[in-house]
């Protein structure tokens, strides 16, 4: 689903990434300073995408060879108050990209935009998002969508599946929460037996992959995940063991078992020299590193 206009990897003159202090872009202005990439990270304090004049002011800071990287979002979004506030950020973003074309777009998404109950996710499957946050992540996707084929920029979206790493800032139920808990000896307790299996991505992966995206200017959608998933009781035993301490106590089953894989063909295709750590190893290494 993702298509190349670079033949071979190639930086571009600046990556500029909207939403400095987040997760993902805080990862990825890190891989691209190790790769040796130009970029510039601006956050709130720089540009208030929900401010009146922010289309204005972030169309004066881009120049038509940046390669714009839009992950800022109030994020879990979960009422109609956090929607909002997302919509006008994308909307301030598309004004600004509609105004000064760059030479190439990448929103960040998710896979919320699918099914809750969708059991195996592929690129070519339509959206049904079955939360306030997934249907924000498929409004921002449609609006710049739109957008950018009016002012002719390539775009490419790209959905992660669920991250983890040391300087995770939402602690949501999985990987991250489990780390912190067993760390500090407690017990991690479950959702039903945590039968559900879901497919658990490095945040370094993300902001890796990210970049092979920006260095191929690929367009077009792409979902990011490993292809290997596993039960939240397997990630959480597997923190505790890695700890040393805490346990791990399951509770009354409330909803029904959902898994969620992911058929990773289109990323193969794309990126076949591209591997993911496996998530042992991968979660060992977040217990090694400075908890933000």
């Amino acid at each position: 689903m993702l298509e190349h206009l670079n033949a071979s990897p190639t930086a571009p003159s600046r990556v500029v990434i909207l939403g400095r202090e987040g997760f993902v872009a805080s990862t990825l202005a890190a891989t691209l300073d190790a790769a040796g990439i130009n970029h510039l990270a601006l956050g709130h304090a720089e540009h208030d995408l929900t401010a009146p004049a922010a289309a204005e002011q972030i169309a004066a800071t881009l120049e038509e060879t940046d390669t714009l990287v839009f992950v800022s979002a109030i994020a879990p979004s979960r009422d109609a108050a956090a929607m909002a506030t997302n919509m006008r950020m994308v909307d301030s973003v598309a004004q600004a990209v509609s105004t000064r074309p760059v030479s190439h777009l990448i929103n960040i998404s998710s896979d919320a935009v699918y099914e809750d109950a969708a059991h195996l996710v592929h690129e070519g499957l339509a959206p049904a998002p079955g939360s306030p946050h997934g249907a924000m992540h498929l409004a921002r996707e449609i609006l710049l969508s739109a957008a950018m084929k009016g002012a002719g920029v390539p775009l490419a979206h790209l959905r992660p599946s669920l991250l983890y790493g040391a300087a995770d800032p939402h602690n949501g139920y999985g990987p991250n929460r489990y780390r912190r808990q067993a760390q500090a000896g407690e017990t991690i307790t479950l959702f039903g037996e945590g039968e559900e299996k879901r497919d658990h991505v490095a945040i370094e992966d993300v902001a890796a992959l990210i970049s092979q995206v920006i260095q191929y200017r690929s367009t077009g959608i792409l979902n990011v995940a490993t292809g290997t998933s596993r039960s939240f009781r397997e990630c959480a035993e597997l923190a505790v063991e890695i700890a040393g301490k805490g346990g791990v106590s399951g509770t009354p089953r409330q909803n029904p078992i959902t898994h969620r894989h992911f058929d990773v063909t289109a990323r193969l295709k794309a990126f076949p020299a591209f591997s993911f750590i496996d998530f042992d190893e991968g979660f060992r290494k977040s217990f090694n590193r400075v908890d933000s």
